[in-house]
């Protein structure tokens, strides 16, 4: 569904579940303001429309927000994406350019790291409880 989880489950959500998504959310918006900065005001290449590249962030942003663990699933795939991106781009680019390609690739290792804790935290198999 599209709700979000109530208040109620949220409480029984392990800490390590509840501290990878807040470090979800903001890495996925830092990666998202980087790269419209990157392509409109700090090192545009002359193609403005390259700022549309973060768009398909915007997906799993709303489903991290959410507690969609499909969304986290999905983002910890997308992310390779602007990985490859970065590294491209740091070893073929120069100055503010470089720079700005290797803070998106810490940001995205930094994603996925967020992306695997909030995954395991939330998948680990909880001993059932005696009857």
């Amino acid at each position: 569904s599209c709700q979000p989880m109530s208040s109620e489950p949220l409480a029984n959500m392990p800490s390590q579940a509840v501290a990878s998504r807040s470090a979800m959310l903001v890495l996925l918006v830092a990666l998202i303001v980087l790269g419209v900065a990157w392509e409109l005001w700090l090192a545009p290449t002359g193609m403005r429309s390259l700022a549309l590249k973060v768009l398909p962030l915007a997906w799993p942003l709303a489903g991290v927000w959410a507690w969609r663990l499909a969304s986290v699933r999905a983002l910890s795939l997308l992310v390779w994406l602007y990985v490859a991106e970065g590294a491209l781009r740091a070893a073929t680019e120069r100055g503010v350019s470089a720079q700005l390609a290797w803070l998106e690739l810490v940001l995205c290792a930094l994603l996925f790291a967020a992306c695997v804790v909030h995954v395991r935290s939330r998948t680990r198999t909880r001993p059932a409880l005696p009857a």
